[in-house]
């Protein structure tokens, strides 16, 4: 019986998520037994700081990679967002899976079914630039606040009245059993989510051959082209994954459709390009739309939040 180690986050939804592809690995290998290894990552300890403040990347993601690269485990699981578009020396993502809900999603103590119902100057719990952009984009009087903590601490924040609403990943919350507490889902076309945001990242060591095959097994492919193109967006603006920018791609009949954004932070310029091409061009088309955004004001913007 093979035994292998993953390295994961100790909140509940990172274990969630590794539980899922510990069950999608049991399925292709029965007699494999994985054991957890918890890791508390740098944005875990560090619980204060805005998201957009946290100098270093992969604050989510690197203490799970020197794990692995010192063995100490043969696989982690991320969120695929979080990872850094730079690759690690030694590492290779060997699956990415279980993108069901790539949209964001809003919790509000009012019932509302639109972010216009929402009362004026309402306060907005998020931890990204990116929805900050967006909400002043769709209602330039509600006011984003930052909101740190893991999934529970952020609704419970909310029910304690810190704030009027609050802004999550929608796979998050499914992940967790919490899909009765959302109040509206947002269009993903209209609201872009972060690159590759709700799909998981399954990595490995490259010369771990044999870890790397059993994992590969569990690989969705037109997710892994799709979240590549989403992110190849971010590699050619050169900006990391928290910038004011979002990108959110689908296939259709042979074709692929990538809808992107960049944006100042009031939305007072706020960027948006639609492109469509076959599936084998999915980084031509990435490459393409990412400068037209830069060309039409994106590299102003990125040049002006470096200051």
């Amino acid at each position: 019986m093979n035994v292998l180690t993953v390295a994961t986050r100790g909140t509940d939804l990172a274990i969630a998520q590794t539980g899922l592809i510990i069950s999608a690995l049991k399925k292709t290998c029965p007699d494999v037994r994985i054991e957890i290894k918890k890791i508390i990552s740098e944005g875990d300890h560090d619980k204060r700081t805005a998201l957009w403040n946290l100098k270093n990347t992969g604050f989510f993601t690197s203490q799970l990679e020197d794990a692995l690269l010192a063995g100490e485990a043969d696989f982690a699981v991320h969120s695929f967002k979080d990872l850094p578009t730079q690759p690690r020396d030694g590492l290779t993502i060997a699956a990415v899976c279980d993108r069901q809900f790539a949209e964001d999603c809003l919790m509000s103590n009012i019932p509302v079914n639109s972010i216009r119902q929402l009362p004026p100057s309402a306060e907005i719990g998020t931890s990204s630039l990116r929805r900050t952009a967006l909400i002043k984009h769709l209602r330039a009087d509600l006011t984003p606040l930052p909101i740190r903590g893991n999934v529970p601490t952020r609704i419970k924040l909310l029910q304690q009245g810190k704030f009027d609403a609050i802004i999550l990943a929608r796979a998050g919350i499914e992940r967790l059993g919490l899909g009765e507490k959302i109040s509206l889902c947002f269009d993903p076309q209209q609201f872009i989510p972060a690159p590759a945001q709700g799909a998981l990242a399954v990595q490995t060591r490259t010369d771990d051959h044999a870890t790397t095959e059993l994992v590969a097994a569990i690989d969705d492919k037109n997710l892994r082209t799709i979240t590549f193109a989403e992110r190849q967006v971010l590699v050619t603006m050169r900006c990391g994954c928290h910038a004011p920018v979002g990108a959110f791609a689908k296939i259709e009949q042979g074709d692929m459709e990538i809808s992107a954004f960049i944006s100042d932070l009031k939305a007072k310029n706020f960027i948006t390009r639609r492109l469509a091409g076959p599936v084998a061009d999915a980084e031509a088309i990435a490459e393409k739309i990412a400068n037209e955004l830069l060309d039409a004001g994106g590299r102003e913007i990125l040049e002006k939040l470096e200051r």
